[in-house]
């Protein structure tokens, strides 16, 4: 009778430690797991906050180079990085000073920077006096002259590419803007694939 006692005993000391270690175990994974899933988590929020995203076009005002639906990769790091420069196009935060729309980021071509004086005369773009050629347009600027404007420190005059009359809501009517409001430069289109292509 004490055999099978002891031999009982032994068992349930024996299986106690097994539980213990399934019970470590299973603990250690999921505390594995947890770690995994937040530095992933991490790297994504800082990647997206600093790195790069995507956008999409809402709107007309891009006409032709960006259609309505389009998929834009947008470089963020750059901002960090160096100044707007001509030519670019950005995505830009709306400000309380200019916002005119229902969104809440818009997308622009930078056509002057900080130092510039840029005029819009007989259907054409003017930077520091210079006539810029602008083949992503498929029409004179039809909206009217401006200016002459100087760009003041660190800001930026945007147009939207669509030239046509009231087509876009830019710096013709806003004004210049602080170049802290870019949140990105758009690098390439990426959908859809037909449309893929380098800004």
């Amino acid at each position: 009778m004490s055999f099978f006692v002891g031999r009982n005993e032994t068992n349930k000391a024996t299986a106690r430690p097994r539980q213990d270690t399934e019970s470590r175990s299973f603990t250690h994974e999921l505390w594995d797991w947890t770690k995994s899933i937040l530095v992933a988590l991490l790297v994504v929020i800082l990647v997206h906050q600093f790195g790069f995203n995507l956008s999409t076009v809402r709107g007309n005002s891009m006409l032709p180079t960006l259609q309505e639906g389009e998929w834009l990769f947008v470089n963020k790091a750059i901002t960090y990085l160096k100044a707007p420069q001509r030519g670019e196009v950005v995505i830009l935060k709306e400000s309380k000073e200019f916002a005119l729309v229902k969104h809440l980021y818009l997308v622009k071509r930078v056509v002057a920077i900080s130092g510039d004086e840029v005029q819009g005369r007989a259907g054409f773009l003017y930077v520091n006096g210079d006539k810029v050629e602008e083949p992503y347009t498929d029409t004179p600027i039809e909206d009217g002259d401006f200016g002459p404007i100087h760009i003041g420190q660190g800001c930026v005059f945007v147009m939207g590419d669509n030239r046509h009359a009231a087509a876009s809501a830019d710096s013709r009517r806003f004004g210049a803007v602080p170049a802290s409001l870019i949140q990105g430069r758009a690098e390439f289109v990426l959908w859809p694939f037909s449309m893929a292509a380098k800004l």
